[in-house]
């Protein structure tokens, strides 16, 4: 039985993790740390964790855990790890973007793995620090990555991605609160996006000549969770054969399936899935991505990651239905 830690427990991704960790069968929470909360019960904060737990945030931390998890605001991830040193036995998981980046990977000693299991499984079963990716990174990486390996990206790529409320965090701003997102739709961060570096980054691992741009429009929806993304591109080849390309690329993949029917985000939700779907226009491909922000773009994935480090059954704990009603 794993010994678990969370740094940074009062988050949505957090909240995930723990509900998730509670119902797996090969991990214990040492402890979640909390200094806004310490002395709460869990279920005080995530409320949806009532009669399910009834662990303390903690002020204090262990130290000798077997995997930690660092939940904390971007930039705070490199800040916590300098003032707090850890068992050399101890494996991290970081949900930030501290150290996605190749510039940023190596960190006091620690050589953290991007951790997207599609894309380098094998180094990530023997790693001991991971760069959980980001969510709509995650998504539109999916959405691309086989084109890429296939050196097929000719032209730009355009993105157009939509996500729920949860991915702006439990920190409230003026477009976070419901009357803003209620009724509403809006765009943000328009070509500027900061996962366009982890996206731009993986494209070039698998197609080094890519140089075009990678145009992406990030919305805000009027839904709580999920990510639905929209990709298109210069393709010269047939709708089977892209079909085929995909199918091949994630023949192995434990969580992601390319769908011959027309996807929707109800059934990913609550779910560690990506589904993807393609479809031909004239000379362009279109790719439809779509993912549970929370799950496969943060705290399921990174218990698929930890599943992967330790050696267990990549799928424990994280075979999760859709809400789909």
């Amino acid at each position: 039985m794993l010994e678990v830690g969370i740094i940074g427990g009062a988050g949505y991704t957090a909240g995930e993790l723990i509900r998730l960790l509670l119902n797996h069968p090969e991990t214990n929470i040492n402890f979640v740390f909390s200094t806004s909360n310490a002395g709460n019960k869990l279920y005080k904060v995530h409320q949806d964790l009532i009669g399910s737990t009834e662990i303390v945030f903690s002020s204090e931390i262990n130290k000798n855990v077997d995997v930690l998890f660092l939940c904390l605001g971007h930039g705070n991830s490199k800040a916590f790890l300098e003032k707090n040193s850890f068992s050399e036995s101890t494996k991290i998981i970081d949900l930030s973007n501290d150290f996605r980046l190749i510039a940023d990977m190596n960190f006091e000693g620690k050589e953290f793995i991007y951790g997207l299991p599609e894309l380098q499984k094998e180094a990530i079963k023997s790693a001991k620090y991971i760069a959980n990716p980001g969510c709509f990174a995650t998504a539109l990486q999916l959405a691309v990555l086989p084109l890429a390996e296939n050196g097929l990206l000719k032209k730009d790529i355009h993105i157009n991605a939509v996500t729920g409320a949860t991915g702006a965090g439990t920190s409230l701003s003026a477009t976070t609160h419901f009357t803003y997102r209620d009724n509403n739709f809006s765009h943000y961060k328009a070509f500027t996006h900061q996962h366009l570096g982890e996206i731009n980054q993986t494209i070039n691992q698998l197609q080094s000549d890519y140089n075009d741009d990678v145009i992406f429009i990030p919305n805000r929806g009027n839904f709580s969770r999920g990510i639905f993304a929209t990709v298109y591109t210069k393709y010269d080849g047939s709708v089977d054969d892209a079909k085929k390309i995909y199918k091949e690329f994630y023949k192995d993949a434990a969580f992601t399936f390319v769908s011959d029917d027309e996807i929707h985000m109800k059934q990913v939700v609550n779910t560690n899935k990506c589904l993807i779907h393609l479809m031909k226009y004239h000379n362009k491909l279109l790719i439809t991505s779509t993912i549970d922000n929370l799950l496969k773009g943060a705290s399921g994935q990174a218990i698929q990651n930890m599943n992967l480090m330790f050696g267990f059954e990549e799928t424990t704990g994280i075979n999760l239905k859709a809400n789909y009603f």
